[in-house]
């Protein structure tokens, strides 16, 4: 079966969320965050802020200041001493500055060090206490928190993170999508799984959303496809990993641009538009979608048919006491319509993933005949 996503829809909820726009120093798409993994030493630090700087001073920097690890023994960032060499790249570069919060000591070190924006890590918004913990130091605070999904695909959990900041009463909020684990063999460190964050950015139109490329793709040869993937579904900007020498770096290595990568990445970015005022753009797409409407009429039409066999199905088994799950059909059945979808030049993942839930409702509907 296919992994599952933990996903509950609701209805578009209202945020009290400050544009992006108008606290970050730039007016237009895409806000760049950029700087090492971590913070190694002061001249690593100025080195890569100016040469990022050069690229673009409103860009953000970014450092981390505490590094969470799996294991004990790796490095685990410098601590508060780094905080200081921000400083410096501020006072140097004019560049506003990020670093990551994981506990209410690490946010009153921040305050205290002038950091501009904090966001808190995947590791960190998986815990609602520690968020909690967070959001109370952030009370009466004037500061903007980007938020990363956590590590595991459960939307409800990326939520209720924003929804305890907010309630702190911090306005300028910003998601970021950094990804999820899997244990499916991916090319990417963290499955992006485009989904759940279209389904927030439904949820909280308001909401401002940035994309984590480095952190999806573990690798800088994946990158410029992901980080423009990012834009062309509308988010608002993209945080990338950067480091003067990547190659001698304390922590993701691979992941890390150098500032003239960094530079060609967002020279070859496209940024789109909305939509187009054409009329002969508007005519046509008004056209091009009136079809699709027409073909998901006859889909969901199929898909009422196809239940509804699968009904007779249950009460055809209940009758001559047959088990629901015929495994060996179900196999024989994914293998030939992943086939005949493929020649038909649609993706395996997708004929894969939309037969795995027309077979768990046929699977409910027969389960429910076989209780009733």
């Amino acid at each position: 079966m296919a992994e599952k996503i933990i996903i509950e829809t609701s209805k578009k909820t209202q945020l009290n969320i400050t544009s992006v726009y108008d606290w970050s120093g730039k007016n237009k798409k895409p806000i760049i965050i950029s700087g090492p993994c971590s913070a190694e030493n002061e001249s690593q630090v100025l080195a890569t802020a100016h040469a990022i700087a050069n690229i673009d001073p409103s860009i953000i920097f970014r450092a981390g200041i505490w590094k969470p690890r799996t294991r004990p023994n790796s490095f685990e960032g410098v601590g508060i001493e780094g905080l200081g060499w921000l400083q410096k790249v501020k006072e140097e570069t004019g560049m506003k500055i990020t670093t990551e919060v994981a506990n209410a000591k690490h946010v009153e070190e921040c305050l205290k060090h002038g950091i501009d924006i904090l966001w808190i890590g995947a590791r960190t918004t998986v815990s609602p206490f520690a968020v909690q913990e967070i959001a109370d130091v952030l009370k009466g605070v004037d500061i903007p928190v980007m938020i990363k999904n956590p590590v595991n695909p459960d939307l409800q959990l990326w939520i209720g993170a924003i929804e305890r900041i907010q309630q702190a009463g911090i306005n300028k909020i910003v998601a970021i999508h950094r990804g999820f684990h899997t244990f499916s063999k991916s090319p990417f460190r963290n499955d992006p799984n485009w989904q759940i964050a279209v389904e927030l950015k439904l949820m909280f139109p308001a909401l401002p959303m940035i994309c984590d490329p480095s952190h999806i793709c573990g690798s800088t040869e994946l990158i410029p496809y992901i980080a423009q993937k990012a834009l062309d579904m509308e988010l608002d900007g993209l945080m990338i990993e950067t480091h003067i020498l990547p190659e001698i770096a304390k922590s993701d290595p691979k992941q890390q641009l150098t500032p003239s990568q960094l530079e060609e990445l967002l020279s070859k970015l496209v940024v789109r538009e909305p939509i187009s005022q054409s009329k002969k753009f508007i005519d046509s797409l008004t056209e091009l979608r009136s079809n699709i409407n027409k073909i998901d009429d006859e889909i969901l039409h199929l898909l009422m048919t196809r239940m509804q066999i699968a009904k007779e199905i249950g009460k055809y088994k209940k009758k001559n006491n047959v088990t629901i799950l015929q495994a060996a059909r179900w196999e024989e059945l994914l293998k030939d319509r992943i086939s005949r979808g493929q020649m038909m030049g649609l993706n395996e993942d997708t004929v894969k993933k939309i037969y795995h839930i027309i077979h768990e409702e046929a699977v409910r509907i027969q389960t429910e005949i076989m209780n009733s």
